[in-house]
């Protein structure tokens, strides 16, 4: 399981059917935990069920616990162990707090307490299962650090495990004698196929970050590579036989987790527990869109444009900008619950302002390609393309860095590198600190913002609008 972004019940989901783009009900923690324990009678026991990461943040009860309310209910799931991205999002101690919690280990290779230089979690675990030995080494998104907010990796070192890996990898094979290396990755797909064509000795890389819904592994230097889709929609399920400390045969299942699959109880007891009190307030209608409103598009979405025109309405600003999330479960055409808003931006920032110039616009968006599109997957910073609304950017996907916009206009006119815009925003990865001038929160919340926006029309419509388009 990969980037389930505290979906702890069944949501909606959306999928691809030849050239239409459907929305049906998926995922849910009781159908997960229900057919992982399944498997386990099937093979009897000889089952490791990992978590990739981003688990215990992305819906309202996730953050409004900062994490704790999901721990009664992984604790139930069966998990044999986790590594790390999001759950960062409440800050490390707070982290360590939950990880004490679990009764299985959260692993890490790359992370280290910056005061002592020592690693914050174990690198790796070591299961025994019919015999065989199997490592399983952890590593949590470098990203933390990076891009995301301060308060995230407040006294945290996080590495892009590169260096660590060959050393597990060999105390692993030598000392702890395994049959198999399975490294628990949270960089993404393109840094799992770097890491399997760099690095031997791994015979699996479950792969996390980047929302792939792998249908067949990839192979790639005698590593097996799966990934497996985001928000527990799906779970990967792989089988493999060993001999002489080799897979000599495997097979791959991308499960969709739908309602065939009967509910744990115990599980969905758990889960009822920590929706109640919040059933009354998530469950409000708020508004209609007569757009349906997903994120599944790398250069534009509609739930973003939803998200950035009610930004606009409520700074009155010309330009728009946010992060490009990947999770939120998407909203069908009709009611719009406040369960969805917060599912938009669960995080609930403060609209922010600023006056920000063109040259910086042209400069802040070809960094933003460029974290979205480099040719060197650690120079991907997470995310989809930043989301905008109020502009125009044509780009070519394939040129170097700093090369790839062709054109920029601003309301329907050229960009002025010199002429000073204004724009609103939420997060630091909508604009980062280091762009624009006069930069104030304003005394409203993205979710009242959202909410004021969508009660104040009959129905919204959030089309895409060609934002931003390949060329």
């Amino acid at each position: 399981m990969n980037d389930s972004h505290a979906y702890i019940e069944p949501h909606s989901e959306f999928f691809f059917e030849g050239a239409e783009m459907v929305i049906r009900e998926a995922g849910g923690y009781a159908r997960i935990g229900s057919l992982v324990k399944s498997i386990r009678d099937e093979k009897a026991g000889n089952v490791l069920f990992l978590d990739n990461g981003d688990t215990i943040h992305g819906t309202y009860p996730a953050v409004q616990s900062q994490g704790e309310a999901l721990v009664p209910i992984l604790n139930e799931m069966t998990i044999d162990a986790m590594t790390l991205h999001w759950e960062f999002g409440y800050g490390p101690d707070q982290l360590k707090k939950i990880a004490g919690s679990l009764n299985f280990p959260l692993i890490a290779c790359n992370a280290y307490d910056k005061d002592t230089e020592n690693l914050s979690y174990s690198p790796y675990h070591v299961f025994e299962l019919n015999r065989l030995k199997i490592g399983v080494i952890g590593i949590a998104n470098r990203i933390v650090d990076i891009t995301m907010p301060e308060s995230f990796s407040k006294g945290v070192d996080l590495t892009t495990g590169l260096e660590e890996l060959p050393v597990h990898i060999q105390n692993l094979r030598s000392e702890e004698r395994v049959d198999l290396v399975v490294v628990l990755s949270h960089l993404g797909f393109p840094h799992a196929n770097y890491i399997a064509e760099n690095i031997d000795g791994i015979d699996i890389i479950l792969s996390g970050h980047t929302h792939n819904r792998i249908q067949r592994p990839v192979i790639v230097n005698d590593t097996i590579l799966i990934q497996s889709g985001y928000q527990g929609s799906y779970i990967g399920r792989l089988d493999v036989r060993v001999g002489n400390r080799q897979i000599r045969n495997f097979s791959h299942e991308l499960i969709e987790i739908d309602d065939t699959i009967a509910e744990d109880q115990i599980v969905k007891e758990e889960v009822d527990k920590v929706m109640a009190p919040h059933k009354d307030l998530l469950g409000e209608v708020v508004g209609e869109t007569n757009t349906p409103l997903a994120r599944n598009g790398v250069l534009e979405s509609t739930m973003d444009n939803f998200l950035l025109q009610g930004l606009i309405h409520a700074s009155g600003a010309e330009l728009a900008f946010s992060n490009g999330w990947r999770y939120g479960a998407p909203v069908r055409r009709g009611f719009v619950k406040v369960e969805d808003l917060w599912n938009i931006i669960p995080t609930n920032p403060p609209v922010s302002v600023c006056t920000i110039s063109g040259g910086e616009l042209f400069q802040m968006m070809e960094e933003n390609l460029e974290a979205t599109f480099s040719r060197d997957p650690f120079g991907q910073m997470g995310g989809y393309v930043k989301r905008c609304l109020g502009l125009n950017i044509y780009f070519k996907i394939e040129n170097p860095n700093g090369r790839r916009i062709e054109d920029f206009y601003v309301g329907g006119k050229k960009l002025e590198r010199s002429k000073k815009y204004n724009a609103c925003f939420v997060t630091t990865q909508g604009i980062p600190e280091k762009y624009g001038t006069d930069r104030e929160h304003l005394d409203v919340s993205a979710i009242e913002a959202l909410r004021q926006y969508v009660s104040g029309s009959d129905q919204i419509t959030a089309n895409l609008r060609g934002s931003i388009v390949a060329v």
